[in-house]
């Protein structure tokens, strides 16, 4: 690429016929020169620019890789939580299940021997009973004894 130097320097050679006018070829070239400058320096300040933008770019492409692998990594974090919830969950109802169950086992256990003490106390209370109806007929009977000695005295 043509340096605005390269153009400040550049020299023609001179002819003395039909050649052009020193002066205004210089005059041009200087026209040139300062335009030049200025399309070379803004060149050179869009390509630092264009540099600076595409480090920025890369910069926020890493950002963004690294937001993405944070979102996945807390995606999949959330699915393991929510999985270890689930099985705490399932081991808790299972627990409270067989909790339960033997809970009622024992107030099954508990009904059957109250059952039977009830129906023993009714047996006992039944021989009790008996015992008494046969001691209050012996009684009668012996008050019947005395009343016919009595009557046959």
């Amino acid at each position: 690429m043509i340096t605005p130097l390269d153009i400040e320097n550049k020299r023609f050679s001179k002819q003395v016929m039909n050649g052009y006018n020193v002066d205004e070829v210089d005059d041009f070239l200087d026209d040139l020169t300062v335009d030049y400058t200025k399309i070379y320096k803004e060149a050179n300040d869009l390509r630092s620019k264009v540099d600076e933008l595409n480090q920025s770019l890369d910069h926020y492409k890493q950002i963004e890789s690294t937001l993405q692998n944070t979102l996945m990594m807390a995606q999949a974090t959330a699915e393991d939580v929510k999985k270890v919830a689930r099985q705490q969950a399932e081991q808790i109802v299972s627990e409270a299940k067989g909790a339960a169950q033997e809970k009622a086992r024992e107030l099954d256990n508990e009904i059957v021997l109250k059952k039977k003490e009830l129906d023993d106390i009714k047996k006992q209370f039944d021989i009790y009973k008996a015992k008494m109806e046969s001691l209050l007929i012996s009684q009668l009977e012996l008050i019947k004894d005395i009343n016919k000695q009595d009557d046959n005295a």
